[in-house]
């Protein structure tokens, strides 16, 4: 990408001088464990780019809490500090699971006093059901398949401090909404949501998604590049997790591979590219960090946001 005016280009080898004083807190096992199919990253990327990200972190929420702090002696009251969100945005397919996974367990180990949960949007996606009476089953992932009243209501819940909230589950064996499941967010101190819509789409005329972070990174890389990320990951699941009868996409796994890779081609050029450019692709401006990849997933630079 061009270096945007209002960001900070930073090459890696620089980003991996800024904290040196940290090692990466999990083992190879652990992060192949994290790491999302098709995925790949190192220990090597973990201490470079995840611990001094880590560490960025920590420091705005260092001043996220002297706010709190603050406001709390000017109303001469005590305010107790909200949990602190970070969103995670990007392309299908471009490793933001790995990235979310992965900053959960550094922070959870880093900070271990701290309650850090991780959650995804797909949860709020509305039902398979609901897209076909609407007629938008085939815009599925694009803004209008979410149900972003529950997604605004949900992080003001949380902001409040919420006791206990129920989080819809959503399947991707099944490609919905699993009825009756819930994940349970408790009180975390640090909230990660990942989604390629986290940083778009108002939910009226007031309020974004992105308001309520406190911190955001958008993973980015070139259209065709997560392209073939796309279809090799789908080629990977054609040989394993699409193998179960019960998967959405078992008819293309039992099918013919060549019919199977159209449809994935097709659903790439008219759902999944369509939606990185018109609806995805100009929110990166709204993110405080770009982690920007290339060839083989490997982050060549960050870009940190000036102001």
């Amino acid at each position: 990408m061009n270096d945007p005016m209002n960001y900070y280009r930073v090459a890696r080898e620089e980003w991996r001088e800024f904290y040196r004083n940290g090692q990466a807190p999990l083992t190879q096992d652990e992060l192949d464990n994290i790491k999302s199919l098709n995925d790949r990253i190192s220990m090597q990327d973990v201490r470079d780019i995840y611990v001094p990200l880590a560490h960025l972190i920590y420091l705005y929420m260092k001043e996220f809490e002297s706010l709190s702090l603050s406001k709390g002696l000017f109303l001469h009251k005590y305010v107790e500090v909200p949990p602190f969100i970070i969103g995670i945005a990007g392309s299908v397919a471009v490793g933001k699971s790995t990235t979310a996974r992965l900053l959960q367990t550094i922070l959870s180990r880093t900070f271990k006093r701290r309650n850090v949960q991780l959650i995804t949007t797909d949860g709020f996606l509305y039902p398979n059901e609901t897209l076909k009476e609407r007629g938008i089953m085939n815009r599925k992932g694009f803004p209008e398949s979410y149900d972003m009243e529950m997604l605004i209501d949900f992080l003001n819940r949380v902001k409040s401090g919420q006791e206990e909230i129920k989080v819809p589950v959503y399947s991707h064996d099944i490609y919905n909404i699993i009825p009756g499941e819930y994940e349970l967010i408790q009180q975390p101190d640090i909230l990660i949501i990942e989604g390629i819509n986290t940083l778009q789409l108002p939910a009226n005329q007031q309020i974004y998604v992105s308001d309520f972070f406190d911190f955001s990174v958008y993973v980015d890389a070139d259209s065709s590049l997560i392209e073939k990320w796309y279809l090799d990951r789908f080629g990977a699941l054609l040989d394993t997790a699409f193998q179960n009868p019960q998967n959405y996409y078992y008819q293309f796994a039992i099918g013919d591979r060549d019919d199977a890779f159209k449809m994935a081609q097709e659903v790439w050029k008219n759902v999944n590219l369509k939606n990185l450019n018109e609806y995805i692709l100009p929110t990166r401006g709204r993110a405080d960090i770009i982690l920007h990849k290339t060839e083989n997933h490997i982050i060549d630079s960050i870009f940190m946001r000036k102001y």
